[in-house]
């Protein structure tokens, strides 16, 4: 029998991540599993176009960004139900599909359950895709869920 301990939806607040969640939430339930939503606020003195026009200006952007994220993901999960499925999150920092396989590593993640935005083919190849690292790269099995996605039907 297959057992979820921890399951993981990274979250980059899509509606493609907002169905992830759903899924995530509905597994880990289902299982007694604990839950975990991650965000990755990426490196932004990584990015080169910006690190020579608003170096100064980076931090504090990083802040507010940071700040936005810590406040949209507690939005996430009403209270009750974060206490039942011993919700956790974290805001992690770096390139989102490393961090990802990263945390999941380090917090012995069973499932990952992620959004993907189905782009085409010439958006795939110049941005690639998260999603599909992830699912190449790590440990645990990894669900991906498209948006619009089936609707959870009850018996």
């Amino acid at each position: 029998m297959i057992a979820l301990r921890q399951v993981m939806v990274p979250t980059d607040f899509s509606e493609a991540s907002e169905c992830a969640l759903k899924y995530g939430r509905a597994f880990a339930a289902s299982f007694g599993a604990s839950l975990h939503v991650v965000h990755v606020v990426e490196d932004f003195v990584a990015w080169s176009w910006a690190a020579d026009t608003y170096v100064a200006t980076l931090p504090r952007i990083r802040e507010e960004v940071e700040a936005e994220a810590v406040a949209r993901l507690g939005q996430l999960i009403p209270p009750a139900e974060a206490e039942r499925l011993q919700a956790k999150v974290a805001l992690l920092a770096g390139n989102p599909f490393i961090e990802i396989v990263r945390y999941a590593r380090e917090h012995d993640i069973d499932l990952i359950v992620m959004g993907t935005h189905g782009r085409g083919p010439v958006a795939h190849a110049l941005i690639g895709s998260v999603a599909e690292r992830v699912v190449r790269k790590a440990h645990c099995p990894v669900l991906t869920v498209r948006h619009p996605q089936h609707e959870f039907v009850m018996p």
